[in-house]
């Protein structure tokens, strides 16, 4: 049976992946080591230098590929990183459509960063898909989004944002690292390019920083390479190890985090100190509708705000808590919150936050797989 027809817990443990040839080891070595000795000019064994390929690293790639539904991978130094990677294919003039709820790390690369290259950033709400095809042009030549969004977590409808790339003639990329490909695969829904933050969900133990893009597109990934290359932001290979083996437990810990946090939503909508829940397995949920369709369940991102609203309020809150610990970051085993407004999303101004719902006394979780009656009481007491 080919590795490709695996069922997706299969595939977390075997894809990617086999026994060393050297030793039969059957976890991938740790091939820590910067160069490779040559039998004659040119002539090697695929490996001439780690920057370029280490066979680690391309086992990840590989078994990252899979997982996606995607035939090439490839790895950097952070989300980032491949982020930086995706932008570098394009050229001074270029237009980039993208969502008005992203990531705060996303944010500031486009506008700090490349906008002074002359690369022009369009930022729209993209619950409305005719905001984005109001905005293409014929320079236009990248869509960027991410579903689940952050921190709101609006959704957006991949297979339809598809077909508007696909009639422009423009790159689609998704942000998948809120789902992960146990809860949603974009290459199956029409994707060009899925970016993974790989510290998050499929490191998924808070001690790697990583990023990932893949594709399957022979000329897309061609560029990947060359810039992956070129520009030498990858990561090491005891990075990639810890990877590997994290993705081993990815489909058991996804199952876990989605059900700590569906009880943890259900918990806080009820709650008589909280405003608003920020979470897409509720029916009233405004993509709800298209996350039950493109996804297999709803994640353990949630985010809520206060009826006191301000950001004090929601300071002494997460100060509170004894289970939740409060640090930037998400996605591993315990369970995490922070303040958007503060933390991940300063970099955007005020006034654009606060208009998608990043509101001062916005609070984010990130729902581990501790036992859940300990994080729902760890939230009453905050709450009280």
């Amino acid at each position: 049976m080919k590795k490709e027809h695996f069922k997706f817990g299969t595939k977390t443990i075997h894809a990617g992946v086999e026994p060393d040839p050297a030793t039969g080891a059957i976890m991938t070595p740790i091939y820590q080591t910067s160069t490779y000795v040559q039998e004659k000019v040119g002539e090697h064994k695929g490996y001439a230098y780690s920057r370029s390929l280490n066979p680690t690293r391309d086992a990840l790639e590989k078994a990252l590929a899979a997982l996606e539904n995607a035939t090439y991978g490839a790895c950097f130094g952070s989300g980032l990183a491949a982020i930086d990677c995706v932008l570098k294919m394009l050229k001074p003039g270029d237009e980039v459509i993208t969502s008005n709820d992203l990531y705060g790390g996303s944010y500031r690369i486009f506008t700090g960063v490349f906008k002074q290259f002359g690369i022009r950033f369009h930022f729209v709400d993209m619950n409305e898909l005719k905001n984005v095809e109001e905005k293409i042009n014929s320079n236009t030549k990248l869509i960027w989004t991410e579903t689940p969004t952050n921190p709101i977590m609006n959704i957006v409808d991949i297979k339809a944002l598809s077909k508007i790339a696909q009639n422009a003639d423009v790159l689609l990329a998704v942000d998948n690292t809120f789902a992960t490909p146990y809860l949603q695969r974009p290459m199956d829904l029409g994707a060009d390019l899925v970016m993974h933050s790989v510290t998050k969900y499929l490191g998924g133990h808070s001690d790697v920083v990583m990023g990932a893009l893949v594709t399957s597109k022979k000329a897309v990934a061609d560029e990947i390479y060359r810039i992956q290359n070129s520009s030498g932001a990858v990561p090491g290979p005891m990075d990639a190890f810890l990877v590997l083996r994290g993705l081993k437990t990815l489909h058991l810990r996804m199952q876990r985090h989605s059900e700590n946090g569906a009880r943890i939503a259900h918990f806080l909508q009820d709650h008589p100190k909280v405003k608003n829940v920020y979470w897409p397995g509720f029916e009233n949920h405004p993509g709800h509708a298209i996350a039950k369709k493109q996804m297999s369940d709803f994640g353990g991102m949630i985010s809520f705000s206060l009826q006191e609203n301000n950001a004090e309020a929601a300071h002494r809150v997460m100060e509170k808590f004894e289970v939740f610990s409060l640090a930037e970051s998400l996605g591993g085993v315990e369970s995490l919150t922070c303040h958007p407004a503060t933390m991940t999303h300063a970099a955007i101004p005020a006034k654009e936050r606060e208009a998608v719902g990043v509101v001062d006394s916005l609070i984010r979780l990130s729902v581990g797989v501790e036992d859940v009656d300990d994080l729902l009481q760890d939230i009453s007491q905050a709450l009280a």
